[in-house]
């Protein structure tokens, strides 16, 4: 899935998709800031991962979105919360580890993350909109079309427009084959990252010509450091975790909540604070593995089952990347963005508190709402 997401940032798979949801919520004042949510889940169901998601998504649509009239933190902002639907709607790299580091269900874990993902895209496209409304400075997206045939003519138009249409049909059939083979049981989640490269390579190199040998030669290179990292860290965390376990340390963590309160509520609530901090201080892969194995016994005595806590570790974990004042995805999406921290803060925080912390609240207090889907597949 690494490799799978760098050849689709570098093959413009991605900006046909990004094309494709363009045609659909484009034409409205605020749609190309829904546009990006939308896209950055779309693209999230191949790559898996919130960085990916981030970089390619952000990078054909800040243009745009400046074009637009949006403001730069509000694209920071909205960029950062939008990547981390890669790690939540699957097939997701934040899952996978889970699994592998708790003995969970691929399949189990992967649903459980899709409807607090979709619930957040409903709820940061609210947001945007509702940002749009009192900023007078957004356009309406059929008035950019006209300024920019106005000022620069038809190859203009092509620009701001992207290629949509059928163009977009292999791009996006891409997800469609991924997700539709592993939950129609055709292919396991190895077997069907194996397919999205073999399928997005030549795609990219014979449709959209936009990869040849040096291209994709920089995506192994890139995905091989990637997938590098990710091993040298999981061996480095499974001694630590197995450190962690000799210790007893999580009846210890226990011990400490429970002294502290012996209401189930208040002490998942500390639970989440403990999480939010971590995915604030470390990337999303290091937090997940190095916090699944010591807390999962934790909550399992808490009556919260493996599957319901990847729901609520994928939220949490994804919260605290874009949370103030560590933030990593935040300072990324700056990066892209080109946005001040400063300018961010005040559209971070409307996302954090009317998108992030309801759905968090109820991933984590209706445990039906995480386990809907891995129950309707009968993975639970």
């Amino acid at each position: 899935f690494v490799l799978a997401g760098a050849v689709m940032d570098k093959g413009g798979i991605g900006e046909q998709l990004i094309g494709a949801v363009e045609k659909l919520v484009g034409k409205v004042k605020g749609g190309l800031g829904v546009v990006t949510v939308i896209a950055c889940a779309v693209f999230g169901a191949v790559s898996g991962s919130s960085s990916a998601t981030l970089s390619c998504i952000g990078s054909i649509m800040v243009p745009r979105l400046k074009e637009n009239g949006y403001p730069e933190g509000l694209i920071g902002a909205l960029l950062a919360s939008s990547g981390v639907l890669g790690i939540l709607i699957p097939p997701s790299m934040l899952m996978i580890l889970y699994a592998w580091s708790t003995g969970a269900s691929v399949l189990a874990c992967f649903l459980a993350t899709v409807v607090p993902g979709i619930t957040l895209v409903v709820l940061f496209s609210i947001v945007n909109l509702w940002y749009a409304k009192r900023n007078p400075n957004i356009k309406v997206y059929e008035h950019l079309i006209e300024s920019a045939q106005a000022k620069e003519g038809k190859k203009a138009l092509k620009r701001v427009k992207g290629q949509s249409g059928s163009s977009a049909i292999p791009a996006l059939l891409m997800p469609v084959i991924i997700l539709g083979s592993i939950y129609g049981g055709i292919l396991t989640a190895t077997e069907a990252a194996a397919v999205s490269v073999i399928y997005a390579i030549p795609v990219g190199i014979l449709y959209y010509k936009r990869i040849n040998g040096t291209i994709l030669k920089d995506a192994l290179i890139s995905a091989g450091e990637t997938a590098g990292v990710i091993m040298a860290m999981l061996f480095s965390v499974q001694i630590l975790c197995r450190l962690y376990t000799s210790e007893n340390l999580p009846n210890m963590i226990l011990t400490i909540l429970t002294s502290i309160s012996s209401n189930k509520y208040i002490i998942l609530i500390m639970i989440n604070i403990f999480m939010i901090i971590l995915g604030m201080l470390m990337d999303d892969c290091s937090a997940t593995i190095l916090a699944a194995p010591i807390l999962l016994p934790v909550m399992e005595s808490l009556g919260v089952s493996p599957i319901h806590f990847a729901a609520i570790l994928g939220v949490n974990i994804g919260m605290g990347n874009v949370t103030p004042p560590t933030a990593p995805l935040l300072y990324l999406a700056g990066r892209i963005s080109k946005a001040e921290v400063k300018d961010m803060l005040g559209p971070d925080l409307a996302l954090i508190v009317f998108a992030w912390l309801p759905t968090l609240l109820i991933t984590t207090y209706v445990p039906a709402y995480g386990m809907l889907l891995p129950s309707l597949f009968g993975l639970v």
